[in-house]
């Protein structure tokens, strides 16, 4: 089916800016493997991190207290969002055992893992456990395979990052780069997708995952795993690189400059995000991004156009059709990014269109 013929004539999502696509990536993207395959490609490790702990803060908590109107302008947009609350589903259709959808985060928070209530006992009763990409259960085979496309990963027709960026910017990604333990000369020649993924942990999340920590979906999946339950995957970690090649490099970049700019403050929106995803409050994530990376003026349409339907509509119509025969069986457990279910094309309202009825249950 052809996903930009689908959605050729539907609304678009809210006008985002650079940094405000690289955070909800961030939030979209399996980032801890990526991270991994940096670490390969460089052969460093994050240990480096190791004695890291988390320090952000939740950024709404400040602003309910210094711009209460703000917020309330943030919640005005957010209740507005179909199915913005939730992230705990039941699927049901008449002669089908009911299967379950969870809206994960793919980051080793133990908060995180604890999952909502029922969500495991679920898991534990399925039939199949459905995840993004089965191929994190392997993660050297699973940076091998990335490794087997370079053109995804690293510039391979002799440019580097120094083609794309002025001096000012390359000061900015040096600076950004060692002050997260990389050397601008040993990564110049990688793609920005994979520089940014890097950039968009806070060290706290590295030193989980330099520690063995597992993030949800790979808990989700390890756990299926060991009980002897088939697990399986609706896109591959090929897909997922190639739907951010698909986009203009100069923009990559933008979002790469900008992200690193956050500083500090990343650590911040990190948590902010996560609070709203332990809340169930999904639909709130989007105008909070807005709020902390407002939109400049003059940016490119065209690469929000590009990003919306590639790596939001696109991947959206992929989990649906792929989570099909899953459903039509009945008794399945599907989990990927919190970001992909709410909103007019989200993963909740395409279930839906298939003929199951899909009810909230965290809450």
């Amino acid at each position: 089916m052809n996903a930009h013929r689908l959605f050729s004539q539907r609304p678009h999502l809210p006008r985002l800016s650079p940094s405000e696509i690289g955070l909800w990536i961030a939030g979209a993207l399996p980032l801890a493997l990526v991270a991994l395959l940096l670490a390969a490609i460089l052969a460093v490790s994050p240990a480096h991190a190791s004695d890291a702990a988390c320090h952000g803060e939740n950024l709404l908590v400040a602003m309910e207290a210094e711009k209460p109107e703000e917020l309330a302008e943030i919640r005005a947009e957010a209740a507005k969002v179909p199915n913005g609350q939730g992230i705990f589903w039941k699927i049901e259709k008449d002669g089908l055992k009911p299967s379950y959808l969870l809206g994960t985060m793919h980051v080793t928070d133990p908060r995180v893992l604890t999952m909502p209530k029922g969500a495991r006992e679920a898991a534990d009763a399925a039939d199949v456990v459905v995840i993004e990409s089965d191929e994190i259960l392997d993660e050297k085979k699973a940076a091998a395979s990335l490794l087997m496309h370079p053109e995804l990963t690293m510039f391979t027709d002799g440019k580097s990052v120094k083609d794309h960026l002025d001096t000012d910017e390359m000061k900015k990604l040096e600076t950004g780069l060692k002050e997260r333990g990389l050397a601008l000369g040993a990564v110049a020649r990688m793609k920005p997708w994979i520089l940014a993924s890097f950039v968009a942990l806070p060290a706290c999340e590295l030193s989980r995952k330099a520690a063995g920590a597992s993030f949800l979906d790979k808990q989700i999946a390890e756990d299926a795993v060991k009980a002897g339950k088939p697990v399986a995957g609706l896109e591959t970690l090929v897909e997922q690189l190639e739907a951010m090649a698909d986009l203009p490099v100069d923009f990559h970049f933008k979002a790469l400059i900008e992200t690193i700019a956050l500083g500090d403050k990343m650590e911040d929106v990190i948590e902010t995000m996560t609070e709203l995803y332990l809340a169930g409050d999904i639909g709130m994530t989007m105008p909070m991004l807005k709020a902390v990376a407002p939109t400049e003026d003059g940016e490119d349409e065209s690469a929000y156009a590009a990003f919306e339907t590639r790596i939001v509509r696109d991947r959206n119509l992929v989990m649906a059709e792929g989570s099909k025969p899953h459903l039509e069986k009945g008794n399945a457990f599907i989990a990927v990014g919190a970001l992909h279910l709410p909103g007019e094309e989200g993963l909740i309202e395409l279930i839906r269109k298939q003929g199951y009825t899909v009810t909230r249950i965290d809450g």
